[in-house]
Parts: C-alpha cells; sequence; structure tokens
C-alpha cells in the first residue's frame, strides 16, 4: 500500500515531469505563451549562447526558432529529486532542428542534450526557477532531410496543428464565471 508522502512525491514527480514535457510543445509548436508558463516570474535560463532572466531568454529564443522550418525535442531519462517545495530534476533528450537550405549545417542538425532545472512549487504551481540547457553533442544533418513519401498530416508551428485542433474539439474551453 502506498503511504500518503509516497503518493505526493509520484504525484510531484509527474508533475514536474509535465512541466518538461510542456516546455518541449512550446519550443516546438512555437507557442511562447506555454513556454513562458513553465518559469516563475523570476526564473533564469543558461543555454548555449544566452545566460539570463526568462522573458530575455524568450526575446532572444524566438527570432531563432522562427529560422527553421521546425524542431522536435525528444525527452528519455527523467530524475527528480525532491525535498519538500524545491527539486533538482534532469532530464535528457534529443532535439532534431532542420530548415532551409537543407545544406545549412546550422539549419540542420540533432543535438544532445540534458536539462538541469532547480524547480519549486509557489502557490501549489510546480516550475522552474533556473535551467541549465547541457549540450552534450552535435551531429550535422546536412543534406538527409527527405520529403515526406505521401500525402498525410504534418507538424505546423501555429494553432493548426494537430494537437491544438485536437484539443479544441476534444477539449473545449470550460466556462468561466
Amino acid at each position: 500500500m502506498t503511504e500518503p508522502g509516497e503518493l505526493r512525491i509520484l504525484l510531484d514527480k509527474q508533475a514536474i515531469r509535465e512541466v518538461v514535457m510542456r516546455y518541449c510543445r512550446g519550443i516546438d509548436r512555437l507557442d511562447f505563451d506555454l513556454v513562458r508558463s513553465v518559469y516563475h516570474a523570476d526564473g533564469v535560463d543558461h543555454h548555449t549562447g544566452f545566460d539570463g532572466p526568462v522573458d530575455d531568454y524568450l526575446a532572444w529564443v524566438a527570432p531563432l526558432l522562427r529560422l527553421f522550418g521546425g524542431t522536435t525535442h525528444i525527452v528519455g531519462n527523467h530524475l527528480s529529486e525532491i525535498r519538500g517545495d524545491v527539486a533538482v530534476a534532469e532530464t535528457y533528450g534529443t532535439a532534431v532542428h532542420w530548415g532551409d537550405p537543407p545544406s545549412d549545417p546550422r539549419r540542420n542538425f540533432t543535438t544532445g542534450f540534458r536539462y538541469v532545472d532547480h524547480m519549486a512549487r509557489r502557490d501549489g504551481r510546480w516550475a522552474i526557477v533556473e535551467r541549465f540547457a547541457v549540450r552534450e553533442w552535435t551531429h550535422s544533418d546536412v543534406d538527409t532531410r527527405i520529403e515526406p513519401e505521401a500525402k498525410g498530416p504534418r507538424g505546423r508551428r501555429d494553432g493548426l496543428d494537430p494537437v491544438f485542433e485536437l484539443r479544441r474539439r476534444v477539449l473545449p474551453e470550460e466556462p468561466t464565471g
């Protein structure tokens, strides 16, 4: 039988993992409100080429991401160490980037990364206080991209992506009042 404290830790670990997942969706779909929502107001981000407050990070990363045709962040190992309302979370992942021209290695690459996050629960909400986006390796994908073999759903970086279409249809907004 699960003890109440063990259940709280499991719920906290899931909430922390979902912070990371929302960040990845926001980055890949260019949903910067979603990205902003995973940080506390005083959040800080340390990325390759950037170091500073979250709002400055968003102003820096948004135009860079728009230079790509798309990105896909794939998350693997995830470990959260929780002490009350603070945690250190380490998440391994791979991020694929593609764009034009296909011969540009700065627009077509795959990178291995780790997010090393200081998370905190404030007012009942887990979010990032400080993030280190550690780049472990990068491989060029120059001239390896091919077009899809047939018609079908494609990822979009706007509100018309299939995930947003389904969310509107299946999970309509709840009435406020």
